[in-house]
């Protein structure tokens, strides 16, 4: 979620729905993960607790069309004739969209599941996830990491050195972030408890995800590492993530035509990374940004709404989305080419 987006969203958030209906227009919306019962909110940042998430799926079924990704081309052609219009997507392939899927299909929601496809092939738990267990676990003490200089960890102020550290980690190339994040996991002799503590971001496998394929699920691509696809990598490496991606979900599950970049905010996705989605073959590509799929002139960097754990007027907020799309249009220029 863009700070645009959160200031959008407390803004209008209080706005009574009727007074934005008419700003109303097609809009896709993400989520990541639901669990049963969320034991630590500093790690289990992704993930709606069931309540909450079926809270929010028993709404957009009684306040919107939620529409399966096909009908995308249609409704971005004809904006104005589908303003209830809604998207439902998911990011990264968690083992507990599996309980997602339960709580959708009991409303007969569809849904759009993109998944990073190395995670699903090995099972390692994503990099960010990894050092946020070390910002907040790791034994107090000071650490020389690769590339991101001497850490100092002490009982308290965790968190924040976690979020600026984790921001500073995002902006390097994948290669540099491994050899942080695996000097990150040398450090934690108790890191198969702790990734044990927080199965909520372990992965789905490939036979879960054919499942999940066979119930009515779309299937697409998050990259191959969940990884920044920012212009700090390699041309190389930004189509290896665009074309692996796709072979894998095509090779185990059948047709992937939509790709959604990890974090994908405007720090996150450069011209390069939307002309190898483009190259590679995808239909659409989806950021992280607020706005409105009719502000779009680009089918390679969509806007999406990331759904906060609790969203109590989010009648309000969907509407007001495409203020964000002067902001998104003005990205696309900076990035095309």
């Amino acid at each position: 979620m863009s700070t645009v987006g959160g200031i959008l969203r407390d803004t209008f958030g209080f706005l009574p729905a009727r007074a934005l209906r008419a700003l109303s227009r097609p809009a896709a919306i993400f989520f990541h993960g639901v669990e049963q019962r969320i034991d630590d909110n500093h790690v289990q940042t992704n993930h709606h607790d069931v309540i909450a998430f079926t809270e929010i799926a028993k709404f957009l079924r009684g306040s919107f069309d939620v529409l399966p990704l096909g009908d995308m081309a249609e409704v971005i052609r004809r904006p104005g004739a589908n303003r209830r219009a809604v998207f439902l997507m998911c990011d990264d392939g968690y083992a507990n969209n599996l309980q997602a899927a339960d709580i959708l299909e009991s409303f007969g929601l569809p849904w759009t599941l993109f998944v990073s496809t190395r995670h699903i092939d090995t099972g390692e738990r994503s990099p960010i996830f990894v050092a946020r267990l070390f910002f907040l676990f790791a034994p107090e003490g000071s650490y020389d990491i690769p590339h991101l200089g001497p850490i100092v960890l002490a009982a308290e102020d965790r968190e924040l050195i976690a979020n600026r550290c984790c921001t500073k980690l995002k902006a390097l190339d994948a290669t540099r972030a491994d050899e942080a994040v695996a000097a990150m996991a040398a450090a934690m002799d108790d890191l198969p408890k702790l990734l044990e503590r927080f199965q909520s971001d372990a992965f789905l496998n490939w036979d879960q995800v054919r499942e999940l394929k066979r119930r009515g699920v779309e299937i697409g691509a998050h990259a191959d590492l969940h990884w920044a696809m920012h212009e700090r990598q390699s041309p190389d490496y930004l189509r290896e993530q665009a074309t692996r991606s796709r072979a894998r979900v095509e090779a185990e599950v059948g047709p992937c035509r939509a790709f959604a970049y990890p974090f994908g905010n405007t720090e996150d996705v450069c011209r390069d990374a939307w002309h190898a989605v483009r190259d590679a073959g995808f239909e659409y590509g989806f950021t992280t940004l607020s706005g409105t799929l009719d502000g779009s002139a680009n089918p390679f960097l969509l806007p999406r709404y990331g759904l906060r754990l609790h969203e109590p007027r989010l009648s309000s907020v969907l509407p007001s989305l495409r203020i964000g799309n002067g902001r998104l249009a003005a990205w696309q220029r900076r990035i095309s080419g």
